[in-house]
């Protein structure tokens, strides 16, 4: 059996199923309104919430005929959090280089000629 994150991950691979949690996070919905958007089948829009189901993005009701889906964002917590990690080391990476320039400009380096200004500009005689 796959870990959480990576039924979260690949539940969400899939573009009608980001449309389907989308369209779930303004509140519970039947099959049938979950397909109006789309060009398929009940039975089609069914296997996709049965992916999010068992990715445990999706919970169904059980009120006879009528179950309509909702939305249970827990695991993309989780999900969030696995990707903040790397935007945190995108981050540190980003600081470490304006670090990095702002030590060169400390130590005097000399500056680039600017070729979208013209000489005259850059002459300060």
């Amino acid at each position: 059996m796959t870990d959480t994150l990576s039924r979260t991950f690949a539940a969400l691979a899939d573009p009608t199923r980001r449309a389907i949690l989308a369209r779930l996070s303004e509140g519970e919905a039947t099959v049938g309104e979950l397909a109006e958007p789309f060009d398929m089948t009940f039975a089609a829009v069914s296997k996709h919430l049965r992916v999010l189901q068992e990715a445990g993005l999706v919970s169904r009701g059980r009120s006879a005929q009528y179950r309509p889906a909702q939305l249970d964002a827990r695991p993309l917590a989780a999900a969030s959090a696995w990707i903040g990690d790397y935007a945190k080391f995108w981050e540190d990476s980003l600081t470490a280089l304006d670090q990095y320039l702002n030590a060169l400009q400390q130590l005097g380096a000399p500056a680039q000629h600017d070729p979208r200004t013209t000489d005259k500009e850059n002459d300060h005689d």
